[in-house]
């Protein structure tokens, strides 16, 4: 099994996790790792883009015409 050392960790947030382990009967390290094991198996979020193709995926697709690319315009600076 592998370690981790958390650092700077807020004295009050350090209360709170203690007090939380001990209300589930659980050591503080138990309880980090039922938290973080918690937290990671949370699906992961979808993307905007992904949410917005998948609500329209059954109304179809169009396809656009791509206009041909044309030479850049001068921006007018130097000489």
């Amino acid at each position: 099994m592998a370690s981790i050392t958390i650092r700077n960790l807020d004295e009050q947030l350090k209360a709170q996790l203690r007090m939380q382990a001990a209300r589930h009967g659980h050591s503080m390290e138990e309880e980090v790792r039922i938290i973080l094991r918690s937290a990671l198996n949370q699906p992961q979020a979808k993307g905007l883009g992904t949410r917005i193709r998948e609500r329209f995926a059954d109304a179809g697709g169009i396809e656009l015409e791509v206009p041909p690319r044309s030479e850049p315009r001068d921006p007018g600076f130097g000489a």
